[in-house]
Formats: C-alpha cells, sequence, structure tokens
C-alpha cells in the first residue's frame, strides 16, 4: 500500500509537469498512471473483502473513468461522461459511508451546511457554465455535497478519519476543476487541485485499511 501510494506521488508530479510544459502524451500516460495508483491502494487494503471496501473500490474505478475523461478539452460530450462517471463514484462513496451507518444530528446539521455552500458555487459559477451543462453541474454539486455530509456523519457515528479527509479533499479539489473548465483555464488550478484529488482518492483507499482495525477484520 506504500509503495502504491508512493507511486501515485510521483505519477501526479509528473502528471504536473507535463501539464505545465504542455506535453499532451504524458498527460495521457501520467494521468491514467496515478489514477492505476490509486486504485491498487485500495487492492492491496483489502477492498474485495467487505462490502465497505468493495463500494470505496467501485468509487475509485468510477474516478479512474472519470480521470480519463476528463484528459480531452474542447470536447464537450466527452467531458460530460466525465462528469457522469464521477457522479456515480460519489454515490457509491456515498453508499459506502451509509453502509457503516451515520449519526443523525451530525447528518442534518452536514446537510444544511452543506446546502448553504452548494447554493454558494453554483452562484460562483453562475453564467460560466454552458447551455448544454446546465442541469448536470447542479446534479453534481448536489451529489459530492451529499457525499460528503454523508462522509461526515459516519465518521461522526463510528471514526475512521481518513473518510471526513477524503470527502472534503475530493470536494475541494472539484473546485479547481470548476474554476479550470469554465471560468479561467490557469495551471495553478492544476497546481493545487491535482495534488489534492489524488491525496483525497488515496485518503479514501486508506479507508479501507483503517476499516479493518475498526471492524476488528473482515472475516
Amino acid at each position: 500500500m506504500i509503495a502504491w501510494s508512493a507511486a501515485t506521488a510521483l505519477a501526479v508530479a509528473a502528471l504536473l509537469f507535463s501539464e505545465y510544459t504542455g506535453r499532451s502524451t504524458g498527460v495521457w500516460v501520467a494521468k491514467p498512471l496515478a489514477s492505476t495508483a490509486f486504485v491498487a491502494v485500495a487492492l492491496g487494503a483489502g477492498a474485495l473483502e467487505s462490502p465497505y471496501g468493495r463500494a470505496i473500490l467501485a468509487g475509485l474505478v468510477l474516478s479512474w473513468f472519470g480521470d480519463v475523461l476528463l484528459i480531452p478539452r474542447g470536447r464537450p460530450r466527452i467531458f460530460l461522461a466525465g462528469v457522469v462517471s464521477f457522479l456515480a463514484g460519489h454515490v457509491a462513496y456515498a453508499g459506502a459511508f451509509l453502509l457503516r451507518g451515520v449519526d443523525a444530528a451530525v447528518f442534518a446539521v452536514a446537510a444544511l451546511a452543506a446546502g448553504f455552500l452548494a447554493v454558494a458555487v453554483l452562484r460562483w459559477l453562475g453564467a460560466h457554465v454552458p447551455a448544454d451543462m446546465k442541469l448536470a453541474v447542479p446534479a453534481y454539486v448536489a451529489v459530492i455535497s451529499i457525499m460528503v455530509v454523508c462522509a461526515t456523519a459516519s465518521f461522526a457515528a463510528h471514526g475512521n478519519a481518513w473518510i471526513p479527509a477524503g470527502a472534503v479533499g475530493f470536494y475541494l479539489s472539484d473546485l479547481s476543476v470548476a474554476r479550470d473548465r469554465f471560468v479561467v483555464s490557469e495551471f495553478v488550478n492544476r497546481l493545487w487541485g491535482l495534488p489534492l484529488y489524488y491525496a483525497a482518492q488515496v485518503a479514501l483507499a486508506w479507508s479501507v485499511y483503517a476499516e479493518r482495525s475498526i471492524v476488528g477484520g473482515f472475516g
């Protein structure tokens, strides 16, 4: 697991270098490698051995497809397919957190806070979102917000700090994607967004390993 986590970091460094120098071939190589590495972290953590692990693995695999689909630029339909893939991944993550159980009171408070934040994000994006994404973007914001709420409430109920770390990190990294795709495209978005995104995915993969100590192993 440690080796695959390090491999993710190295691939992200190569990805950032390729993004900065405009080497598209490097992006096509480094990004899938980085995403494959975080899937490998989850497999090494024993993701196939529990319902929680399998749900997290499903989210990671769907994210892998989303990562690849988001590589091309100027291809709205492919980008939309990537958004849908990530959306499905967030559903899988939310399902994983619900499987663990949630604290109802924390869920309610977190949902209220997430709702206000979602409104602020959608207002920020405003007229920048193209017509063919007017439905997809609010739907995505809603689903990732629910995912973070479930993560927060599940942590409150049963611990495992990797879960909120990964969920919140993923949410914040998506702000860099939104800014890059809809507001202004510049390298600084990827400079902080990509490392945060991959760190979040690795955190969710490590949550599978941490879960084994919480429940006393998977069998």
